[in-house]
């Protein structure tokens, strides 16, 4: 071990000691945990926030990316104060961590992140170490808050509630449409997303008495350079619809390979994961974009906070489509808001306050569609929807349910050279 590093080690030892009798002083409330910074009170929060922006999952960290770069200049004229500190987490869980450790000991308050379910339980690890609490932008896996973590804040479903709610839409698909399949085969990636949305799919298909049967599940890896095997296996099954779990690199390979092998299914339909309505969808496959399906949460166009979100984005992103960025983009700033909703009710910034306000969140004033954004005792936001939106011109549109719809569903979808 380096001097420079025992040095940072004893005085991290010396900040926990100041920590721990303050909190004893203040009735003991961050005693449960380990070496968290004590803040004074001030009027600024110093949010980290915690991102992909390179590596294999560059296109969603940096659409996620721009949702905190609007987040200040908004929540200023929101009567919040936020001072964003980003890190870039290289798609690598061990990054992730060392990073997290970096934005805490660099003065960050809370962190914000990080997109990957992965990367998002090495960041909560040290958070909850830290004493620091941690806002999920997005990450399903149900176990970042199922293992009695006393800091994390999760504004997203997990894995279950996005397969529950996705397969349960497909029901509602298959009755506006007049149109059900009768076999299924599920394609997912085989990272820590991917997998726990598996798990998830086994639990609860055979409970929610589906109209298809579940033929096979193919998972693959993410990384792979083409996805000719697995699909050629998935056609070989002669499932009339393809279920999937991607992410933007790998939805993209997905149709590609589908096209070549002139593989058609009824529909592709996502119960929750990222890639078919991400923008770089679009921008690659054009007309065979179209018709793929997802369901998951959204947002209220109708939403005033929308509204003047989706104009802060256009005049910082001029050249950028809101609708392909705007899951990334709501989900992000919604977790600074929660984190500044916080720190303006607690009116402090040390670990036990934000805390104790973040457990009490009550937000109505907030983009994606549903309910009041709150927490249960694991830090869960239970009360999540989830809309099915189906490209139509290759922008994400919601098709159902019919009293948020912009446009009928289209169910079969043409076949790949049946589109204009």
């Amino acid at each position: 071990m380096t001097n420079d590093h025992k040095n940072r080690s004893a005085g991290g030892l010396a900040l926990t000691r100041r920590q721990l009798g303050q909190a004893a002083l203040a009735g003991g409330a961050l005693a449960s945990f380990g070496r968290a910074p004590a803040f004074a009170q001030n009027t600024t929060l110093k949010v980290g926030v915690l991102l992909p922006r390179s590596g294999l999952l560059a296109q969603a960290g940096q659409a996620c990316q721009r949702g905190a770069d609007i987040a200040p200049a908004v929540l200023a004229d929101m009567g919040y104060k936020v001072e964003v500190m980003s890190a870039d987490t290289e798609s690598n869980v061990d990054v992730a961590r060392s990073r997290t450790e970096k934005l805490i000991n660099d003065g960050a308050q809370v962190i914000v992140g990080a997109f990957d379910s992965g990367q998002t339980a090495a960041a909560a690890q040290v958070c909850e170490q830290r004493g620091v609490p941690l806002v999920m932008n997005i990450a399903a896996a149900d176990r970042l808050t199922e293992q009695g973590y006393k800091t994390v804040f999760r504004n997203f479903p997990t894995s279950t509630m996005l397969v529950s709610n996705g397969l349960s839409l497909m029901k509602d698909l298959f009755a506006a449409t007049g149109v059900t399949p009768k076999s299924a085969v599920f394609l997912h990636a085989n990272d820590t997303f991917g997998m726990a949305n598996r798990q998830a799919m086994d639990g609860l298909f055979p409970k929610l008495d589906m109209p298809f049967t579940l033929v096979d599940s193919i998972s693959y890896d993410p990384k792979a350079q083409d996805l000719a095997v697995e699909v050629a296996k998935a056609k070989a099954t002669g499932a009339e619809l393809a279920i999937v779990t991607t992410r933007a690199n790998d939805a993209i390979m997905l149709v590609r390979e589908m096209v070549k092998q002139r593989w058609e299914p009824k529909g592709i339909v996502s119960p929750g994961s990222p890639g078919l309505y991400d923008e770089q969808f679009y921008k690659v496959l054009g007309k065979y974009a179209d018709f793929a399906i997802t369901n998951l949460p959204w947002y209220d166009p109708k939403a005033p906070l929308t509204k003047i979100v989706e104009a802060a984005f256009k005049k910082q992103f001029p050249s950028d489509r809101f609708e392909g960025y705007a899951f990334n983009v709501a989900f992000t700033f919604e977790a600074i808001l929660i984190a500044a909703d916080a720190f303006k009710r607690a009116g402090a910034a040390d670990s036990a306050s934000l805390l104790a306000a973040l457990r009490a969140t009550n937000l109505t004033n907030k983009m994606m569609v549903g309910p009041a954004i709150s927490f249960d005792e694991k830090g869960q936001n239970t009360q999540l929807i989830s809309a099915c939106v189906q490209n139509h011109n290759q922008r994400p549109t919601v098709v159902l349910p019919k009293a948020s719809a912009e446009t009928a569903p289209v169910f079969p979808a043409p076949g790949w050279g049946k589109r204009g």
